[in-house]
């Protein structure tokens, strides 16, 4: 790494990468974890701790492993090892997919109180930007009464995995699982979470009382215009010189023929019908903006609906902001490519859900410490450090990583030269080497 790219020498300590995974996951909170959902009763045959480290610093990046091989990198690890394949497979229990999804909820919340990215001075006036999308696990067919499939031409299984990704956290805020059948729509549930940030979703989660929702619990929501739905303008939000058209009191798709490639930028209302409650649905309005942005390309427009004023944001920013859902598209590709999320081969339920948990915890442990590795860095070259760049070379460094940890939880003494060189390495790895690249995000957070 030049010189120039490197971290002063005191902001790098060897013990680094231990630290922060033993910051992550205190011993003391995987025991409570493990206690609370009823996973270890007897600690005479099950270390927690080895058992949850094994399971996602290995399995979670090595799903092509069997769990026999997984017992064997458990028997490696923990002071008494479980000699029966029977004995290890029988852990894999509802009492274990509690524990884990507990853990998941617990690394979720330290990512949000140890955030790894900075919003723009665009978006100053928000807390956080949150991107809502889902992904499917294709499951053995076996599975299909606990997760349907949607749609499915054949028999099969799928599970759902709605993921609400955090922007400042480098990383989910809210993941659940639940069968694929489930709609998207049905997902997203606005409270007063939502407080403070911008929403950013696709036309799977479109429903105007859900954006009514967000704007009454005081946040903000930015997704596409759904085709079949027709606004009424209300008024023009950009000035326009020479002859204009008349906009006032007209629908949208009567407007839109007339445009010539203009970027109109208007408020909106949208009629709509609340929840039924007691068997009576009650009318209501949606007031809007929307901005119309049009592509060369393809040739048409791409229409967006939210409620943020154009003070906040211009329509072509609008735009712009839109394209970063690609961010969750990087989470989901994250799981997938480097922790096998598309890859659980098992007809038993339990293992199937603590096998995505797993794979789940190893992506909140990939991106902490990529946040805590780029927050030593030079400002300027934070950018060059990519989660997926990261992924990749944490998946292939995640045996040594675990096998440090372990030393330090046994209390046994670690050259400090080799933790420092696996932090360098880390660091060395990540780093784009094109300084000069276009990066998507890169004016809107880092």
């Amino acid at each position: 790494m030049p010189a120039t790219l490197r971290p002063r020498r005191d902001a790098l300590p060897p013990t680094l990468l231990q630290d922060t995974l033993l910051e992550l996951y205190p011993s003391e909170v995987l025991i409570r974890l493990a206690e609370e959902s009823g996973f270890v009763r007897r600690y005479l045959k099950l270390d927690p701790v080895a058992f949850f480290w094994a399971v996602t610093l290995e399995a979670g990046v090595y799903l092509q492993r069997s769990l026999d091989q997984l017992r064997h990198v458990y028997n490696q690890k923990a002071a008494r090892p479980i000699h029966s394949y029977a004995s290890f497979y029988d852990r894999f229990t509802p009492e274990l997919v509690e524990f884990l999804h507990l853990c998941v909820a617990h690394g979720l919340s330290q990512l949000k109180a140890a955030p790894g990215n900075q919003l723009s001075p665009k978006l100053a006036a928000f807390e956080d930007v949150l991107i809502q999308d889902s992904s499917i696990v294709r499951l053995s067919a076996s599975l299909m009464t606990h997760f349907p499939a949607a749609r499915a031409s054949q028999p099969t299984a799928g599970a759902k995995i709605a993921t609400l990704v955090s922007v400042r956290a480098n990383g989910p805020k809210r993941v659940e699982l639940m069968p694929e059948s489930v709609s998207e729509r049905d997902t997203l549930k606005p409270g007063p979470w939502v407080k403070g940030s911008i929403l950013l979703f696709d036309l799977g989660f479109y429903k105007h009382q859900a954006f009514a929702r967000i704007a009454e619990n005081g946040g903000s929501y930015l997704t596409r215009l759904q085709t079949q739905v027709d606004p009424t303008i209300v008024r023009s939000l950009r000035v326009h010189r020479g002859r204009a058209i008349d906009l006032e009191g007209k629908s949208w798709k009567d407007v839109l023929p007339s445009l010539k490639r203009e970027v109109p930028d208007t408020e909106v209302e949208i009629a709509f019908a609340r929840r039924a409650y007691g068997g009576h649905r009650r009318g209501d309005s949606l007031s809007a903006r929307l901005v119309a942005v049009w592509d060369e390309e393809i040739r048409k427009y791409h229409t967006y609906l939210k409620n943020l004023g154009p003070e906040v944001l211009s329509a072509e920013e609008v735009a712009e902001l839109y394209g970063c859902r690609w961010e969750i598209e990087l989470v989901f590709k994250e799981l997938k490519s480097q922790y096998a999320l598309d890859r659980v081969n098992t007809t038993n339920r339990s293992v199937a859900e603590a096998l995505i948990r797993a794979f789940l915890l190893t992506l909140v442990i990939s991106r902490r410490l990529h946040s805590e590795i780029r927050r030593r860095l030079p400002e300027k070259v934070r950018v060059r450090y990519p989660p997926m760049g990261w992924g990749i070379d944490f998946r292939e460094q995640s045996g040594k990583i675990l096998e440090l940890l372990l030393m330090r939880l046994r209390k046994k003494r670690v050259d400090p030269e080799p933790l420092l060189d696996l932090a360098r390495t880390l660091m060395a790895r990540a780093l784009d080497p094109s300084a000069g690249r276009e990066r998507f995000r890169a004016e809107w957070w880092g």
